[in-house]
């Protein structure tokens, strides 16, 4: 190599490095991070769809809670007594649950509830897991939870009926209770 290509190498190289380093600022002053992280938390409607239907406490029970929309707007009914001359109550407003709410009635991380649905004094409160959670996690044997006035249990979907049930019955009426140790 020539002096004086030596040279001008010499004098090229702090220019192109200052070239360099000058768009690799300007283009990291581009990328507007909060810009991609608002993009990333950009929350879809919950889709309260999935909360239409009827609820229990348990596989083998009839149903006790009916979720449905009437005029657009989300409503549940309960059950009436079989002394009732019908079977569900008059339609309660429900309304949606903000997710940054779970944590009130719920001990589950909000990232892994799809919708939260209401009433407005929270007395009832239903949500709906990701399916995707309900099948690893051991404790939830349905993608449904409930929380009934202070108490948070799972519940399950079974089908809408059209049948009185007698749901304030003593359950213990007809049990008799043997003693166990009657051959002392």
């Amino acid at each position: 190599m020539s002096l004086r290509s030596n040279v001008f190498y010499k004098k090229l190289t702090p220019f192109m490095v200052a070239i360099t380093a000058s768009s690799a600022l300007f283009l990291s002053a581009c990328n507007d991070s909060n810009t991609q992280a608002d993009t990333n938390k950009v929350e879809t409607a919950a889709d309260l769809s999935v909360f239409e239907g009827c609820y229990t406490v348990s596989h083998d029970e009839p149903a006790q809670i009916k979720v449905s929309q009437k005029d657009g707007a989300w409503v549940m009914q309960m059950k009436e007594p079989a002394s009732a001359k019908r079977v569900w109550d008059d339609p309660e407003p429900l309304e949606l649950i903000e997710n940054s709410e779970i944590p009130q009635f719920f001990s589950i991380d909000p990232d892994n509830v799809d919708a939260v649905i209401g009433r407005p004094d929270r007395v009832l409160v239903l949500a709906h897991v990701k399916p995707v959670y309900a099948n690893i996690d051991p404790l939830l044997d349905s993608e449904y939870l409930s929380y009934i006035y202070r108490g948070a249990n799972t519940i399950y979907r079974v089908e809408c009926d059209d049948v009185n049930t007698d749901i304030l019955a003593n359950p213990h009426a007809n049990i008799v209770i043997d003693n166990v140790n009657e051959s002392i």
